[in-house]
């Protein structure tokens, strides 16, 4: 069966990933300081303080982006309220935990926040990576050198991010946990590299 192919590319669509992608970096600076006030490991929360630093910069970046393309920064759209609205959900869950249950479980439900948040962050690169080769011109330079500034970062913050997820989970079973997890030892950026590290603590 073949693949249906569309040459082409819907500007609208375009422009809702974009708008989305910056709102879901706005979303997690807000998740992240909700996250750090939850961190109880001090090597999560020195972590999570890098992320944090980082995802402004990759706020900055997609507006320099939006800029490069003849797109509003501040144009809002139902697709990007949509990202809010989830960005703001996953800071309530956090403090939901936070006052109603242990540090430490606040502390596992920081790190699945910031999991679910930086999937959609990954996905989102993901895409943008496939649409610059497909731009010309100022927004094709732009959004190429934000892509390969930002890339290996989105990954770290993923695949590390899982991992603690995890390891903490273990922990608070009572097993014999990998802390920092194997995926921040090893420094995984890829997904397969986060299978070997998974593998790799020889559960």
């Amino acid at each position: 069966m073949k693949k249906k192919t569309n040459p082409t590319l819907s500007k609208t669509q375009l422009t809702n990933l974009v708008h989305q992608a910056l709102e879901t970096e706005l979303g997690g600076v807000q998740v992240y300081r909700m996250a750090i006030k939850c961190a109880q490991n001090e090597d999560l929360r020195a972590e999570w303080e890098k992320y944090l630093g980082e995802t402004e910069i990759h706020v900055e970046k997609l507006e320099e982006v939006c800029v490069a393309m003849g797109l509003d920064p501040e144009q809002d759209a139902p697709g990007r309220k949509v990202v809010r609205l989830i960005g703001k959900s996953l800071v309530k869950a956090m403090q939901l935990a936070v006052g109603e249950a242990s540090p430490e479980e606040a502390e596992i439900v920081a790190a699945e926040c910031v999991t679910l948040a930086e999937t959609k962050d990954h996905m989102n690169w993901e895409l943008l990576g496939k649409i610059a080769k497909t731009l010309t011109g100022e927004a094709k330079r732009t959004l190429t050198e934000a892509y390969e500034a930002i890339e290996d970062e989105e990954d770290e913050h993923l695949y590390h991010t899982t991992g603690w997820a995890r390891e903490l989970w273990i922990q608070s079973l009572g097993m014999p946990a990998v802390l920092p997890p194997p995926e921040e030892k090893k420094d995984v950026k890829t997904a397969i590299g986060a299978a070997r590290a998974k593998q790799s603590s020889g559960r």
